[in-house]
């Protein structure tokens, strides 16, 4: 929808859009695993399609990640997904139910990249994955990178060393036809080029998942402290 908006001109700049999703989605290509080449060919394609400028990441990506607790990060000594080898065999693990059946970096593809399987997988809305490891009844679970609740859950976030998840930067897209019109605005939007990492993605979630913060309050405070609303070039 936010895609059609822009097409339409009933919206000139998207927030947000993550180069493996337009990747797959919007421009129908393969998915690329090199970041840097993802980010080139959305910047390219949204260009000669569409009439779009497709920013650079803001600094982070919002891709899946497996989770454990800290305890159990620290009793099996797990610090990367393949770590998960040793000890999956005697884990349930809980994902995404869309995670299932996805092609390319899905489950079965998870399973033939790292090359084991867990003691059994249980499909389940993203939202409850958190509080499944939380409580014991997951010993790792499949969540997403920048959520709040890997902070209120005091979870591990295990690296993907085998870079199966596709890359999922986020960047805002802006339509030619606005930069043309205010050419001072593109340097104002270029502010946040590379200034918000994943850490950072978490603790902001964080404070509206857990602190219970409007959004827009804990946005206001982020570009206040980062200076963005200073003088205009």
């Amino acid at each position: 929808m936010v895609h059609q908006a822009l097409i339409r001109g009933d919206a000139d700049i998207a927030a947000s859009r993550y180069t493996g999703t337009d990747l797959t989605g919007t421009l129908m290509k393969e998915p690329q695993k090199d970041p840097v080449q993802a980010l080139r060919t959305v910047q390219r394609e949204f260009k000669d399609r569409y009439n779009q400028t497709w920013f650079p990441s803001y600094g982070f990506a919002n891709t899946y990640a497996f989770m454990v607790s800290k305890q159990t990060a620290a009793r099996d000594h797990l610090k990367k997904v393949s770590d998960l080898q040793r000890v999956a065999g005697k884990m349930n693990a809980g994902v995404d139910s869309s995670w299932m059946n996805r092609k390319g970096d899905g489950y079965q593809d998870f399973v033939k990249t790292y090359g084991f399987d867990f003691q059994r997988v249980y499909p389940m809305q993203i939202g409850l994955v958190y509080d499944a490891v939380a409580a014991g009844k997951m010993q790792t679970v499949l969540g997403y990178s920048t959520d709040g609740r890997i902070r209120s859950y005091d979870l591990t976030v295990l690296r993907d060393d085998r870079q199966f998840f596709p890359p999922y930067d986020c960047s805002m897209v802006v339509n030619d036809s606005l930069l043309k019109a205010h050419p001072k605005l593109k340097a104002l939007l270029h502010r946040l080029d590379g200034q918000i990492n994943v850490r950072t993605m978490q603790q902001l979630n964080y404070e509206v998942d857990d602190q219970l913060l409007e959004p827009a309050v804990v946005a206001e405070r982020f570009l206040s402290r980062h200076h963005y609303f200073r003088g205009g070039e």
